[in-house]
């Protein structure tokens, strides 16, 4: 059997890129039924038809996969953000932050469309909470070299609202692959989804990176369910402060002498970021124990 990595799934197709060439391929009705369909970024193996296409046989083991953008074995997802029409809430960042640790996965902040705003306060947040942010634009391709740097040698998602500049910032890495795109709407402040489909691009050296549809909000069920206990740890400036509360317990809401609500006071948390884990940590206790995934 041959290996490869299924680069687009469209229409019940999956195009896998092998050592010679791409191969159409149509999955084993088994992955229907074990609820193991695969994915956009997993490797598998695949034994030939006599027209030159292809069958699914295995999935291989992965790294990681993610509900929303529907992608597998994904090293760093990337963020796009912007803060201009349409302005980038930082809660929605910090939920794919917080999915993105889960699945042991680096998150870059790219911040957008800083031609039209630098975006300080998006690249503060973040810079300061120990992401790896990169200011760009895809008008006039500043910052795209520093990006495609942060990117290389690894399997990369593009997520975000939609309208900041996905697709775009893609054709600015690879031109020739020439992705529609749209205005965004004045009065919606968003833009249309252009991407229909998740899709892997090869950038050289070894790097993948997927155009994934985007989202005008983020609900609920896009977020991996996790339990309310882990949820500190997935937000890394609160590492050096976990432990040290007067509660061993201690959920770092009202409790008294909480050592992450005293580093709040002192600014070495931000108030974004804390208010958006209050937030999480209210959405992740009214989830039933079965709910929570296992590590």
């Amino acid at each position: 059997m041959t290996e490869g990595i299924i680069i687009k799934a469209l229409s019940g197709f999956y195009y896998v890129e092998t050592a010679n060439g791409i191969v159409s391929c149509k999955a084993r009705g088994k992955f229907r039924l074990d609820g193991t369909s695969p994915l956009v970024g997993d490797r598998v193996r695949l034994s030939p038809e006599k027209d030159g296409s292809g069958r699914i046989e295995e999935v291989l083991q992965r790294k990681n996969f993610f509900i929303r953008p529907a992608v597998a074995n994904i090293d760093a997802l990337v963020f796009i953000a912007a803060n201009v029409n349409p302005v980038t809430d930082p809660f929605l960042i910090d939920r794919v932050a917080v999915i993105a640790h889960e699945a042991n996965c680096e998150l870059i902040v790219c911040v957008n469309k800083i031609d039209l705003d630098t975006g300080d306060d998006l690249y503060d947040i973040y810079r300061n909470a120990g992401y790896h942010v990169i200011r760009t634009s895809a008008e006039t391709g500043e910052g795209a070299a520093e990006l495609s740097e942060a990117m290389r040698g690894k399997v990369c998602a593009f997520t975000g609202n939609s309208g900041v500049g996905k697709s775009s910032i893609l054709n600015v890495l690879l031109p020739e692959a020439a992705i529609p795109t749209d205005a965004v709407s004045e009065h919606l402040g968003r833009g249309k989804h252009t991407t229909r489909h998740v899709e892997l691009y090869p950038l050289g050296d070894d790097t993948f990176v997927a155009d994934t549809p985007g989202f005008a909000s983020f609900e609920i069920s896009m977020m991996q369910a996790i339990s309310k206990e882990r949820l500190q740890y997935d937000f890394p400036e609160f590492e050096p402060f976990i432990g040290k509360c007067r509660f061993l317990d201690c959920a770092h809401i009202r409790e008294p002498d909480c050592a992450v609500r005293c580093a709040l006071a002192e600014g070495k948390i931000g108030p974004t970021r804390y208010a958006s884990y209050v937030r999480l940590y209210e959405l992740t206790a009214r989830q039933k124990p079965w709910e929570i995934k296992s590590n």
